[in-house]
């Protein structure tokens, strides 16, 4: 606990008095519908800080928060409790999303001074917080948590209560060492986005840049470009850019020590991976673009939550005062809905979505080998009969594998799809055959 002494007098047996800021008390997650039943109360909190408090007083607490939100509902029914005033601290409330409340329970600032006895007098300062301005910033750590994780409710459907608990303790655990409520003010209201003033020409010439970067470049989904720590460009929506913005303003790039400010022979400067004459380098990203086996570290973010919901991957390159982010698309990584073999006996022409690498001593594919091995099968019946033919087989719990037969040309489809029909994996295989070979494989 910090405290600032102040002189309440100029003589040496003078009282002294202490003032100390406000503080983070506690901060929880909590959803009612967990825990309906007496006895399943625990079942509602989803995280809580700090961790060590007793269980029953966690209990509590969110029972009397549940409490105060469900009595103001009575008197407001689409406007609900945003904040509790008592002596000692202020409780502020959120649901971001229907059914789960976030907390945030700040101890309100103190002078303490000593009485004529010498003992301590501790004075609460009630009226000295905010009310809109701390809850700015418990929206504000919904909204980081969203960039990085997604929704709550996505965390639900990916993997329930225990990989949203999961989610939870490891962002909250950390991002919660960074709220630095002291310092909070007017701006964390507005939570705005300062932007660089640029004439019209070098706008141009950064906005043509990024055009070209980006029709060269067909992963990367957005761009955003930022001088001085003020924003230039950006392609994102503003409610997703606005929270970027301050991660990249308050945490990346502080994080990171400058190296284009230490000098040549800096010790700094000696630790950079690949050329010390160039200033540039990944902040995420690529650690060294020289070796191609090197690791990469970006973070995932989440943007567009509300309507397509894009999963993308944040590489942010920085050279002297300027930084350029680049939002690549990160639901590539996932294995798609099919993959195909195909092969044109006339031509010889071959495909394969299957295969990662072939060559004369290593053949990496990415599928199951019992999958090749239905494969291998499907093609010893073609050979078998001259007639064109369709081989459709169930395999494994969640794939369904596809042979067809027809003009000297033969395809092989495994599609991941666990709940389809007979009619359905043949409708999928069609529109494979119209958008990968353009209608001219394989008439019904």
């Amino acid at each position: 606990m910090a405290a600032a002494a102040a002189g309440a007098g100029s003589g040496p047996w003078a009282a002294q008095e202490k003032q100390f800021p406000p503080a983070l008390l506690s901060f929880f997650i909590y959803n009612p519908r967990f825990g309906p039943r007496e006895g399943q109360e625990e079942n509602k909190i989803l995280f809580y800080h700090p961790n060590e408090v007793e269980k029953n007083e966690k209990i509590r607490n969110v029972g009397l928060c549940e409490a105060i939100v469900q009595f103001t509902r009575t008197f407001s029914p689409s406007k609900p409790a945003k904040s509790l005033h008592t002596q000692k601290n202020r409780q502020f409330f959120n649901e971001p999303e229907e059914n789960f409340w976030m907390v945030m329970v700040v101890r309100n600032p103190i002078i303490e001074k000593q009485s004529k006895d010498g003992k301590p007098v501790i004075e609460y300062q009630e009226e000295e917080l905010l009310d809109k301005v701390y809850s700015s910033v418990l929206r504000q750590c919904y909204s980081m948590y969203k960039l990085f994780n997604g929704t709550f409710l996505k965390a639900m459907e990916d993997g329930g209560v225990k990989l949203l608990k999961e989610r939870l303790e490891k962002f909250f655990h950390r991002y919660l060492q960074t709220l630095h409520l002291q310092s909070c003010d007017l701006l964390d209201i507005f939570g705005g986005i300062s932007f660089f003033p640029l004439d019209k020409m070098t706008y141009l010439k950064i906005q043509s840049f990024i055009n070209r970067m980006e029709e060269s470049l067909n992963i990367v989904k957005y761009t955003a470009f930022l001088y001085n720590d003020q924003l230039i460009w950006s392609g994102l929506e503003q409610d997703d850019m606005r929270i970027l913005y301050k991660y990249l303003t308050t945490s990346l790039f502080p994080r990171h020590i400058e190296p284009e400010l230490a000098g040549r022979d800096s010790p700094i400067r000696a630790e950079m991976p690949g050329n010390l004459q160039h200033y540039g380098r990944f902040l995420t990203g690529p650690l060294n673009l020289n070796d191609p086996d090197a690791k990469c570290r970006f973070p995932k973010i989440f943007v567009n939550t509300d309507d397509t919901y894009e999963e993308l991957h944040l590489i942010v390159y920085k050279a002297m005062s300027a930084a350029v982010c680049f939002m690549i698309d990160g639901g590539s990584e996932k294995e798609p809905q099919f993959k195909f073999i195909y092969f044109n006996h006339m031509n010889l022409a071959e495909k394969s979505t299957v295969h990662m690498r072939k060559t004369p001593s290593v053949s990496l594919t990415s599928v199951h080998p019992d999958l090749m091995k239905i494969l291998g099968d499907i093609n010893s019946d073609f050979t078998r009969v001259d007639e064109d033919e369709e081989i459709i087989v169930k395999a494994m719990s969640d794939y369904w594998v596809v042979g067809k037969k027809s003009d000297r040309r033969e395809l092989y489809v495994i599609l991941n799809q666990k709940n389809a029909n007979l009619i359905e994996v043949n409708e999928e295989v069609k529109k494979l055959c119209a958008t990968q070979f353009n209608n001219i494989f394989f008439l019904d």
